[in-house]
């Protein structure tokens, strides 16, 4: 595996207050990286330490086997596309497209090639002599991705690109960059607080909190083997349900109410006491397939929620919330006693006092 970006024991200082903490992180070749984490994480911080937008307080960087901590943006061999799209309004889409590299004076010939190429791979050619304020949200960030792209780096990096636009455009332009990474097979490190965007959209999640990523994984992993309570958590859409007992072998006593059998887990460390199951809402099943569940209960219906092509419910077990999804042909309604199963196997158990998985 031939490594493109490698970071090295990383820190970054603001005063007192630690924004990055000794992290680590080799991005392979033509990878498609995503930092993922909710806002205030360090993320957008890293790419920029990466980008050599911020000087790093201890740490070395490597683009391409060179060192390049301390070098300008310009000589690290990369391209940023940026969430503000941060176009030049007086300038049309050819001109913003070649600004750079007409000021690195290249020669002309070299310049229209690397920008129809461009605008030819993103199909922007009929936008090339309009101006930004004539362009969509969607036809301006594909603009700010064409310059990125004119530069040919090894290395483009994506700070939260698709943040400011309406669902729909999201979706398309997800898509795309999808496109456009497979036929480039460039690296690209791309930074989003959208899980959607970094499950469809990476080959490897790093997930942050507090300037260290707390799990590196490909997103299957990072969806059925999540590291501890904060990765588990922040993965899935409604989060994943998290049932409180203590832990006695392969049985979860849940407030002397209920006992789960966990002889279907596997523990990677199993210790008793204190300890929480964590099931998937996509993992409950109710009616006639909970009864070919290992774990089946009575519950009654609190809240439904119509989502189209499912439906969302809430309801408790052994006095705890849970939540589960059923198909949009299933009726449900508040009040309504259902019968619901679930597979433990398929769960993740955490230990409640360090929030790790076991």
């Amino acid at each position: 595996m031939t490594t493109s970006v490698s970071i090295k024991d990383l820190s970054l200082n603001f005063g007192n207050v630690k924004v990055l903490e000794s992290l680590d992180l080799e991005v392979a070749q033509g990878e498609f990286i995503v930092l993922l984490g909710p806002s205030g994480c360090g993320k957008s911080t890293l790419l920029n330490c990466i980008a050599g937008l911020l000087d790093v307080s201890d740490g070395q960087i490597f683009i391409s086997g060179k060192n390049v901590t301390w070098d300008e943006p310009k000589d690290r061999g990369i391209g940023m596309v940026f969430q503000s799209f941060a176009l030049y309004p007086q300038m049309t889409v050819e001109k913003n497209l070649s600004f750079g590299l007409r000021v690195a004076r290249m020669p002309k010939a070299e310049v229209d090639a690397r920008v129809k190429r461009a605008s030819e791979i993103l199909q922007i050619e009929p936008l090339l002599q309009r101006k930004p304020v004539e362009l969509s949200g969607g036809q301006r960030q594909r603009v700010a991705i064409g310059r990125a792209l004119v530069r040919d780096v090894d290395v483009f990096l994506f700070d939260e690109p698709l943040s400011n636009l309406d669902a729909k455009l999201r979706n398309d332009l997800r898509i795309e960059i999808k496109r456009l990474h497979a036929r480039l097979k460039n690296t690209m490190i791309y930074v989003t607080h959208d899980q959607i965007e970094a499950m469809t959209l990476a080959d490897r999640i790093a997930i942050m909190k507090n300037g260290v990523i707390q799990q590196l994984a490909d997103p299957h992993t990072i969806y059925n083997k999540p590291v501890n309570l904060f990765v588990a958590g922040f993965i899935g859409s409604p989060s994943m349900n998290f049932i409180k007992g203590d832990l006695s072998g392969t049985t979860l006593s849940v407030d002397g109410q209920a006992n789960i059998p966990l002889t279907n887990y596997q523990f990677a460390n199993q210790t008793n006491g204190a300890s929480i199951l964590g099931i998937r809402p996509e993992h409950i099943v109710v009616g006639d397939e909970a009864r070919k569940m290992p774990v089946q209960m009575e519950s009654e219906i609190e809240i439904v929620e119509p989502m189209g092509a499912d439906t969302v419910a809430w309801t408790k077990i052994a006095g705890q919330s849970l939540t589960f999804r059923a198909a949009a042909e299933v009726h449900l309604e508040p009040g309504q006693k259902v019968l619901i199963g679930f597979d433990p196997g398929r769960g993740s158990v955490f230990n409640a006092a360090s929030g790790n998985r076991i």
